[in-house]
């Protein structure tokens, strides 16, 4: 039978694969970027309260108004603009989801969108649903500095937009003023739309501050900014993400989620919506949480040749081994570190679309209890070290 053409080069995730695998070998998981911990008591029974108290069926398609409020008194400070929960805020089913329907709002049949690479492997077949592609602007190891004249000579006539991940997966930068604007530079001379991802806002390590894109005066009306609870506040299963965007490109950008999922989890927005009303005492203990946790990991990368940097934000640490084993590829090694020594990462592929860019990398996520790192530290150790 015919199979539409956008379709036939989509695989199993192999992030997922990964994790597939590691529970069927018992492996430590550090592939899949969840934690394994559960969210703040008071979101949870936030959750149980809607469930209970009959918020069970569809909500507005952009979002339940309680959420987009206070989405949009979030954004008016992060982005400096008058952000309108009823004109300018939708509430999705992830960040995923968001992406695609940034997508699916700016591109048509043969565009092409910038990607910072490494990059999260949802980002191509997203494009590519869309029918546009991505061009890989490579981001060289081990600083994964963005450099403006690459980016810059990248640009096509059918290019339409770039696509910006900060704090980064999978290499933990937070990226800089002197980037960013190079980022608006680009973007206003070419006329492109910038989307961005910033999930790991709240994930930033030794008193960085994360600076949205969109809050740059040059940016503010060509950005769909797209953030999501799931890292935050440790719910990554609930599937909440949001895109803000100016009125233009909000329209386009509804009426594609609208469509394409009608609208997230009624009851979880409830709770997401009492997540966002946490103090900042969750936040600075949050942080320091994942101080500790970027601590313990990286020190035991450090121990067995595990050539990593300390990331800047989010939870990832993308590791090269080719001191260890100059023998294997980034997939060979995955797989023989999950027998071996029963750790579960990804290949350093994944994050390409040349794979022979991530031939001696991998990634590991640290988003995990102590005694869960320790028991994969120790594991590293007792097979690396």
């Amino acid at each position: 039978m015919h199979v539409a053409a956008r379709t036939q080069h989509l695989r199993e995730s192999v992030i997922r694969e990964m994790t597939r695998l590691a529970l069927s070998c018992g492996a430590v998981n550090l592939s899949q970027g969840f934690p394994d911990f559960d969210p703040p008591e008071a979101v949870l029974e936030a959750a149980t309260a809607a469930l209970r108290g009959g918020q069970n069926q569809y909500s507005v398609s952009w979002g339940l108004p309680v959420l987009r409020q206070r989405l949009a008194e979030r954004y008016r400070t992060m982005l400096g603009w008058d952000v309108d929960p009823d004109r300018h805020v939708a509430v999705t089913c992830g960040v995923t989801e968001a992406v695609a329907c940034a997508f699916f709002a700016i591109l048509d049949r043969g565009d092409e969108v910038l990607v910072l690479e490494p990059a999260h492997e949802t980002y191509g077949p997203a494009a590519l649903l869309a029918d546009a592609s991505i061009v890989p602007v490579v981001l060289e190891a081990p600083e994964f500095r963005l450099d403006p004249d690459r980016l810059a000579a990248a640009v096509t006539p059918r290019t339409r937009a770039i696509l910006v991940n900060t704090p980064h997966n999978p290499s933990g930068r937070v990226f800089d003023a002197a980037e960013l604007a190079a980022l608006a530079e680009v973007a206003v001379r070419h006329d492109l739309v910038v989307v961005t991802d910033e999930i790991y806002d709240e994930i930033l390590y030794d008193g960085l501050v994360h600076v949205a894109p969109g809050s740059l005066e040059a940016l503010r009306e060509r950005t769909i900014t797209i953030g999501g609870l799931g890292k935050t506040f440790a719910m990554t299963g609930w599937r909440l993400g949001y895109a803000i965007a100016p009125s233009s490109l909000a329209v386009a950008v509804r009426g594609a989620h609208d469509f394409l999922t009608v609208c997230a989890a009624t009851p979880l927005q409830a709770a997401g919506a009492a997540a966002l009303q946490l103090g900042t005492d969750y936040f600075d203990r949050m942080r320091a949480d994942y101080h500790d946790r970027r601590a313990l990991f990286c020190t035991a990368l450090d121990d067995v040749g595990l050539r990593a940097g300390r990331p800047q934000g989010a939870y990832y640490a993308m590791a090269d081994f080719t001191g260890l084993r100059p023998d294997l590829d980034d997939l060979a090694f995955t797989h023989w570190l999950m027998q071996e020594a029963g750790v579960a990462s990804v290949p350093g592929r994944v994050f390409y679309s040349d794979p022979a860019q991530g031939r001696s990398l991998v990634r590991f996520a640290f988003a995990k209890r102590l005694e869960t790192l320790q028991d994969a530290a120790d594991r590293l150790r007792a097979t690396l070290g």
